[in-house]
């Protein structure tokens, strides 16, 4: 049973193994490799975090699970998800205050793993409220605006959206076409129009934070839209239907033709592509989390399947080399992927990290996060076809996760431009 991460006690943890002194050396009773956590990474992990990640894998894996395959068939997203997890504190975890559980980017991001073990759609979309919306509103919001959104979105009460990426531009977001100037005929409102594209949760959102080009100044702004506000015609969110993956997420488009925004709903504290960058960020730290989750449960049912599956003199197929060399790949790349994020996660709690540290661990988690599942797919031959082993899902879902938010070329520019000086972007 799981409990809501702001009133959870924290669990004690094992006891370290008894050791002995022998003059100067310490006799440690043999540890035994445990598979699941090849390199022991739940010992740098606090009691809280260990509980957080309790909370929200127990709530994964009874209340996600077996509604995944139905929604991933038929494209269905329910927005009570938030709910539930709002209910748990899953939402916006590492803000302090506004009905928040404030807890660390650690912890946070055990459950981002938590959600994508189970599909990278629910993950998806738990990001965009917790970290794009959310963490640009706590960011650089005025105390109204927090005070406004944030409790009912830490809820799941209010749905939010992220509007950055444009039709025609994708990693180029400084050209984007979006544009917000005076209101013609209400005075202390902006007129918001453009379009934006590929935006989860935008079709069941009540809160929309577009960013658009400022027409005064030319620099970029951000905007709360709240649906409720909006004059009829002035905002379409259609579906983008038939998905390859992450169909387990609603993913639509934005239309604003001279949306009235007030002054006082656009984010006060910054300009420029610092701030969607800086959200940016935040969700990217959780990506490299999450993928990690997808590989690991691609690591234990191709384990399993391994174990069970008998060919050539009855023999289980996990005896044959190859397929053991899988699992080690995986595993081992599974293994390095939570030690990077969590060292990434201690350094971003102590304000020490680099923006290059987190495109490092996204491109990189991402990366090998698809490639060990595209290869531990095979160890199912035929019936990795079928949906009912998952892998296949998985699969279809990292190669998307290795796309937005910074496709894994683009991230292999910021840190070449990081290494060398030169910027090699045109």
């Amino acid at each position: 049973m799981y409990k809501s991460l702001t009133s959870r006690a924290a669990r004690q943890l094992l006891q370290p193994a008894k050791a002995t002194t022998l003059g100067r050396r310490h006799v440690h009773a043999p540890v035994a490799f445990d598979w699941k956590d090849p390199l022991g990474s739940h010992n740098n992990f606090t009691e809280e975090e260990l509980a957080v990640a309790e909370t929200a894998e127990s709530y994964c894996q009874e209340r996600l699970l077996p509604r995944v395959l139905e929604a991933y068939r038929n494209e269905e997203y329910d927005p009570k998800i938030l709910q539930e997890m709002g209910e748990l504190g899953l939402l916006g975890a590492t803000i302090q205050g506004y009905e928040c559980a404030g807890v660390s980017s650690v912890a946070s991001g055990l459950i981002t793993r938590a959600v994508e073990r189970v599909d990278s759609g629910y993950r998806s979309g738990q990001s965009v409220q917790s970290s794009l919306v959310m963490g640009g509103i706590e960011e650089f919001g005025s105390e109204e605006q927090k005070d406004k959104f944030l409790p009912g979105m830490a809820k799941g009460k209010i749905l939010g959206c992220f509007g950055l990426t444009e039709p025609n531009h994708g990693s180029d977001p400084g050209s984007m076409e979006s544009m917000a100037k005076p209101h013609p005929t209400k005075k202390g409102y902006y007129s918001l129009s453009g379009s934006k594209t590929w935006i989860t949760n935008s079709p069941i959102a009540d809160v929309l934070l577009i960013w658009a080009k400022l027409q005064e100044t030319g620099k970029i702004r951000g905007f709360l839209v709240e649906r409720s506000q909006c004059p009829p015609g002035t905002l379409e969110t259609p579906k983008l239907p038939h998905k390859n993956g992450l169909r387990a997420s609603i993913t639509g488009m934005i239309h604003m033709d001279a949306i009235p925004v007030a002054h006082e709903m656009m984010l006060p504290s910054v300009e420029g592509l610092r701030g969607p960058f800086s959200c940016l960020n935040s969700a990217r730290y959780g990506i490299a989390w999450g993928t990690i989750g997808a590989l690991e449960d691609c690591i234990s049912r191709s384990r399993d399947y391994a174990l069970t599956r008998r060919q050539f003199k009855n023999n289980p197929i996990a005896k044959y080399q190859l397929v053991q060399k899988k699992l080690a790949d995986a595993t081992t790349d599974a293994a390095f992927g939570i030690q990077a994020a969590l060292q990434v996660g201690r350094l971003k709690d102590e304000g020490k990290v680099a923006p290059e540290m987190i495109s490092m661990i996204k491109r990189q988690n991402c990366d090998r996060a698809l490639v060990n599942a595209r290869c531990l797919q095979e160890i199912f031959g035929g019936n990795a076809v079928s949906d009912e082993y998952h892998i296949g899902r998985h699969v279809s879902n990292l190669f998307v996760t290795q796309t937005y938010e910074g496709q894994s070329d683009i991230h292999a520019l910021i840190l070449g431009r990081a290494i060398t000086g030169i910027q090699a972007f045109v």
